[in-house]
């Protein structure tokens, strides 16, 4: 088994960590023990039925929007904390919607192998206005709180995780669809169908977790280093490489979520993915 297949095995690891109660897929409840106290540093969605966690960007836009003040230094701190460490290793291997996204890639279909030069730069876009300003300014005249915008309205984790098995499980809950949701079904759909023939796509142009791990990738603890004396220049580790960064240029972009296949594709070894602070 190569380095990929490892790395899917982990995945599905942490998947099932962070989602153990799937017997709730089929009965439609949600867990709401003391668990979903804590954060995951994944995107996992606290209404799937199958989560024992809590979703840092929810819990985020609760701060932002004045229903939690009390978790604000918690979750800003655990990101903080999670994302200098590990990076967009968290993207690579812990988060569920990474999985997903990979497991869909491999279905067998042309691939576009393309660099989203600018596409990328969106999912900053969405962190500031969706998670931050809009529920900070935008309030309810009644209540005075804000609402949590990228859940309501973008996040397709919150989709394919957590309102379409709820829906299929609860014939209640299938009366209330309404415009919001056609909102949300159709960026979801659209993510998983882009998702057969572009790697990653909804990582690299929509997520705010990703955007705030990829502003500390380059001084996270866990690192891909390029040892420059035993590299030859091949160019292999480019090639590689799906999201069409130079790892030899570049090996710690804010987009790399350390997949390793420029390490595995490297020959001479003058790649790694290193955890070690005083090695980088």
């Amino acid at each position: 088994m190569g380095r990929q297949g490892y790395r899917l095995l982990m995945q599905l690891g942490f998947f099932l960590l962070q989602n153990p109660f799937l017997n709730n897929f089929f009965t439609g409840r949600i867990y709401q023990g003391p668990l979903k106290r804590i954060c995951t540093p994944g995107l996992n969605c606290y209404s799937c039925p199958a989560a024992a966690v809590s979703c840092p960007m929810g819990a985020m836009q609760l701060f932002f929007s004045g229903v939690r003040y009390h978790i604000s230094l918690y979750v800003t701190g655990f990101l903080l904390t999670v994302g200098v460490v590990f990076g967009r290793f968290i993207c690579g291997y812990l988060c569920p919607m990474g999985l997903l996204q990979d497991l869909l890639y491999r279905i067998k279909s042309p691939k576009l192998i393309v660099r989203l030069r600018l596409l990328k730069y969106v999912k900053y876009g969405v962190l500031l206005i969706f998670v931050i300003i809009l529920p900070i300014v935008v309030r309810n005249a009644l209540s005075g709180l804000g609402h949590p915008w990228f859940c309501a309205y973008i996040c397709p984790v919150g989709t394919i995780f957590g309102a379409v098995p709820l829906l299929a499980a609860n014939d209640f809950l299938r009366d209330l669809i309404g415009m919001q949701f056609a909102i949300k079904i159709t960026i979801a759909a659209t993510i998983v169908i882009l998702s057969v023939f572009i790697i990653r796509i909804f990582c690299r142009v929509l997520c705010p977790l990703g955007a705030i791990y990829g502003i500390l990738n380059k001084v996270s603890i866990v690192h891909v280093k390029h040892d420059a004396h035993t590299c030859t220049d091949c160019g292999q580790c480019a090639t590689a490489c799906h999201i069409k960064i130079e790892p030899m240029a570049q090996p710690n972009a804010p987009e790399c979520y350390r997949c390793g296949r420029c390490v595995s594709a490297c020959e001479p070894k003058a790649l790694q993915i290193n955890l070690s602070p005083k090695a980088r």
